[in-house]
């Protein structure tokens, strides 16, 4: 591993701050404390300061010592969950019902330490832009920075970010070009008929039977008419009807997730869901309401920013750590908004480690990081700032 002796001298003070922010933790567009934290560092280093982007956003430019060049997006993001914490170190939430259970709080201190870094070493082309992004957790805060001109004020050439992933080890990175990340999409169905006595069926007409067949038959997407090559999840994780065992209740309720690496494939799962729901529910005498709600596009990485950050990553941790096709996920980052305004790079950073017990994954009460990803993480971001 080729870590600078600046970044690893530094590495104790960057992991204080981590711990700093997640005894701290604070959720979607509520990161005030962290956003006072993060511009306070950056301007001590001496980085040009913007607030106020996408409500709690903060954003820093830094100009290179040697002239004009590119302009390079590096990305942190910096809420958490409301999640109550099981671990038991002493930087543990202090705040109950909130945790930093995705790692944010390591993202937000590994782009620090990067800014830090190339603060004080200035030569190298072009700008960086440092982007602490708040409200990845559902709220779309990267949708909400670019509404109120981040690219527009700042108008970068490629865009950077990473994500600990517990399933690799530190050390270790994954990559892959095209699709990353899927997108996140829900939909809620009411059906709603004619309810009744349980025992006289023939006078009612009966929404859980309709709701039952809706299930089951949404799946007939999936299998017959998507094409097979073409990656999709369809869930359904609700379905909510009736209160007593001799009532045929009014209506039936039914929530669930579409997950597609293609808007063309979301195209057509909305447009048959809807056909799917409508029909069936009319053949059992019931009428159907349907809300479908897009929420993250898929996260599509670009070959060129690939080829780019892998190289890196290379060079930082050698060739046989890095794995540039890693499967893709069904899970969805609001990264993904940056990637289809602007050539992006989203990348996994390994944060786990067995042998520390390091291994609970993501969204979950015992999540942790392996601080040595710290490091690691604040390496590749100022190599990738720099230029490479």
């Amino acid at each position: 591993m080729h870590l600078l002796p600046e970044i690893l001298d530094s590495a104790e003070a960057i992991r204080d701050i981590r711990r700093n922010i997640h005894a701290h933790p604070e959720l979607r567009f509520e990161e005030n404390r962290t956003s006072d934290l993060v511009a306070e560092a950056l301007s001590s280093w001496g980085i040009a300061v913007y607030r106020g982007m996408g409500k709690t956003g903060v954003v820093g430019r830094l100009d290179g010592d040697l002239g004009p060049g590119k302009m390079i997006g590096l990305r942190a993001d910096m809420d958490a969950l409301p999640l109550q914490e099981h671990n038991n170190f002493a930087h543990t939430s202090r705040n109950p019902g909130k945790m930093h259970a995705c790692g944010h709080d390591g993202h937000t201190a590994m782009l620090l330490g990067a800014a830090q870094y190339l603060s004080n070493h200035r030569a190298f082309k072009g700008t960086v832009i440092f982007i602490f992004q708040p409200a990845e957790e559902g709220g779309a805060g990267a949708r909400e920075m670019i509404k109120d001109g981040l690219f527009e004020q700042f108008p970068c050439d490629a865009v950077f970010g990473l994500h600990n992933w517990p399933g690799l080890g530190e050390g270790h990175f994954g990559v892959t070009d095209g699709p990353m990340m899927a997108s996140s999409n829900a939909f809620e169905i009411t059906v709603t008929g004619r309810g009744g006595h349980a025992a006289l069926p023939h006078n009612s007409a009966d929404p859980v039977l309709a709701g039952a067949q809706v299930v089951l038959a949404l799946q007939s997407i999936i299998t017959r008419n998507k094409r097979p090559v073409d990656a999709a999840v369809l869930s359904v994780t609700q379905f909510h009807a009736g209160e007593t065992s001799n009532v045929i209740p009014d209506s039936a309720f039914i929530g669930g997730t579409v997950r597609t690496f293609t808007i063309e494939v979301l195209d057509l799962i909305e447009q048959r869901l809807r056909e799917i729901t409508h029909s069936i529910a009319g053949a059992f005498d019931c009428h159907a309401e349907i809300q479908f709600s897009r929420s993250y596009p898929p996260l599509i990485n670009h070959k060129n920013e690939v080829e780019f950050a892998s190289g890196v990553m290379s060079e930082l941790v050698g060739k046989q750590n890095v794995n540039t096709s890693i499967d893709p996920t069904m899970g969805a980052e609001d990264f993904a908004y940056y990637s289809h305004q602007v050539p992006a790079c989203f990348f996994r950073l390994g944060a786990g480690n067995k042998a520390k017990g390091i291994t609970s994954g993501v969204h979950t009460p015992t999540f942790n990081i392996d601080e040595g990803a710290i490091e690691v993480g604040m390496g590749i971001m100022a190599w990738m700032g720099s230029g490479g």
